[in-house]
């Protein structure tokens, strides 16, 4: 069995709390390596500020641990739309730093979370599936898609073992709010402030939305798999129409929208919706909240706020 100790790699974000406080519960020692200043309330997480190349910390923090969770970025495809070296300096070569630091250790699996929303551009079939070639519209999936393939020139060596993980639009309760991140988070503050929502083009734009839990149920499964490599989609197998996120708020939440639409994105894909039935047919993982539940559940902490 694998020791319970875990570091992530920018842990400050949405997914990466969650993550944290979710192990925490599970006797996991978790490790946080993060660029800005950030502190934990749950026990058995260490808050580590650095870069992912930072050679003290990670040398004190690798050898005591089985797995290492790749969670940082610091960009949104709106982000770096007219700035490819961003994600070059920003997200790729700090990877391939840590890499550097990492191969120098056997026995550690390495989990990065890609994305599922970017990578594929606009799908030839839908569902997409892992097959699919990659046709990045953004130079933030572009950046993705490099990661993966030095992520798999790695993990042909001897004793590494890299699983890459392609959610699609995650949301749920401790969600911040952040620009250009998050539909379904910035739709339901919006609508509990009475502001406006901007939809770009015509919200006919479909995605794949997934609940916070399913995808730390993911993170369950692959925690307990020994001396595992491959690539997945996480999703929920269903697609929305940004219109239709829009009109199952209303349902849920009783309340009616202000929103006003916004000249279309060149980065925008049109229609994305992920094929996940590899995952579930190798660790046996499905998604078990709906998007009404999910919506539902997060409109109430919302309001809690």
């Amino acid at each position: 069995m694998k020791n319970k100790t875990v570091l992530l790699l920018g842990g400050g974000g949405f997914l990466g709390s969650a993550l944290a406080g979710h192990l925490s519960k599970q006797d996991y020692t978790v490790h946080i390596l993060t660029r800005r200043a950030m502190s934990s309330d749950a026990p058995n997480v260490i808050v580590h500020q650095g870069s992912l190349d930072d050679h003290a910390i990670l040398e004190k923090i690798l050898p005591i641990c089985s797995t290492v969770i790749h969670l940082a970025s610091t960009t949104t495809p709106g982000s770096s739309a007219n700035h490819p070296l961003i994600e070059a300096e920003q997200n790729i070569a700090p990877t391939l730093r840590f890499l550097q630091i990492l191969q120098q250790y056997n026995g550690i699996q390495l989990i990065f979370v890609s994305s599922g929303g970017t990578l594929y551009g606009n799908p030839k079939t839908i569902p997409v599936s892992e097959e699919h070639g990659l046709y990045p519209r953004s130079y933030h999936g572009a950046g993705k898609a490099a990661i993966e393939a030095f992520l798999m020139a790695y993990s042909i060596r001897p004793g590494k073992h890299v699983t890459i993980l392609r959610p699609s639009n995650l949301y749920g309760p401790g969600q911040t709010m952040r620009q250009g991140f998050g539909v379904i988070r910035t739709m339901l503050e919006n609508l509990h402030n009475d502001a406006m929502t901007d939809i770009w083009g015509d919200g006919e734009n479909v995605r794949d939305f997934l609940y916070i839990s399913d995808m730390l149920a993911v993170f369950d499964i692959l925690l307990n798999c020994q001396d595992h490599t491959g690539i997945y989609n996480v999703g929920a197998g269903k697609g929305h129409s940004i219109n239709q996120i829009r009109q199952v708020i209303e349902q849920v939440c009783g309340k009616t929208f202000k929103f006003r639409h916004l000249p279309v994105r060149d980065v925008d894909v049109r229609q994305v919706v992920l094929d996940c039935s590899r995952l579930k047919e190798q660790l046996g993982w499905q998604p078990q909240v709906s998007l009404e539940q999910g919506i539902r559940q997060t409109w109430e902490w919302v309001k809690s706020l």
